[in-house]
């Protein structure tokens, strides 16, 4: 489907960036016009759980605007903050692609985001009589999957002061503008992400201040390109990241 199709269907893709709307539109590229029809789009506030892990996983959300992530409460009783997708994606494809019932993370909106949502039965359909959505739909799952466990085996291998340098790295690599990342100070949000606990985020805040390698703003964190050089230095030592 062309950009004007797009555009005539769904005008606020105008508001976001042109990624995003070259990531929808590849993503709904050879989508037939019912398809079209069905998708209802949804605002949803920062804070919003959208999807929670153990219901029936039946509706498919796209995120089209905004920033969603994924927690995991099963870890003693606390809340891990493992993911984050500022991308299109299909949040319930993946429960579509292997058979489950039920929706396996707990996703919810990071900022306000705006979401297309239809309903599992009417996303099967689609699939099933287009095999490039569903290789798209594959590809899509398996690119996750790899960098979730990459993730995952990384920060298993690393201790303290280093997981948080990774999580500002990967952060930057993502997320900067202008050649400066700025990220909200919360102590228990970077805790949740990187699975240390708010005294080792304190500490490794205080000591990469002392060496230049952030600075803070208000109750802002910012990292400039050079600071971004630095803390990527410390993970190189410790992993390869290329």
């Amino acid at each position: 489907m062309e950009y004007k199709a797009l555009y005539g269907e769904f005008p606020f893709l105008k508001e976001v960036g042109r990624e995003r709307q070259e990531q929808f539109a590849e993503y709904f590229k050879s989508a037939p016009l019912w398809l079209m029809k069905e998708l209802q789009m949804e605002e949803l506030k920062k804070g919003t759980v959208f999807i929670r892990e153990g219901e029936p996983a039946d509706t498919v959300f796209f995120l089209v605007k905004g920033i969603a992530g994924a927690t995991d409460y099963r870890i003693y009783g606390m809340s891990y903050d493992f993911m984050q997708y500022d991308k299109v994606y299909a949040f319930g494809g993946m429960e579509f692609i292997m058979d489950y019932d039920c929706y396996r993370t707990t996703l919810r909106a990071m900022t306000d985001c705006t979401v297309l949502k239809i309903s599992r039965a009417m996303f099967e359909k689609w699939m099933y009589s287009d095999i490039r959505a569903m290789k798209y739909e594959a590809k899509q799952i398996g690119e996750y999957l790899l960098e979730e466990g990459r993730n995952s085996r990384l920060f298993l291998f690393m201790q303290g002061s280093d997981r948080l340098a990774l999580l500002f790295v990967e952060r930057y690599e993502k997320y900067q503008k202008n050649g400066r990342l700025y990220l909200k100070g919360n102590r228990q949000n970077l805790a949740d992400e990187t699975g240390l606990c708010v005294k080792s985020i304190s500490r490794g805040v205080k000591k990469f201040m002392e060496d230049g390698l952030l600075k803070k703003e208000g109750k802002q964190i910012v990292i400039d390109r050079e600071q971004y050089e630095g803390l990527k230095q410390i993970v190189s030592e410790k992993v390869d990241l290329e």
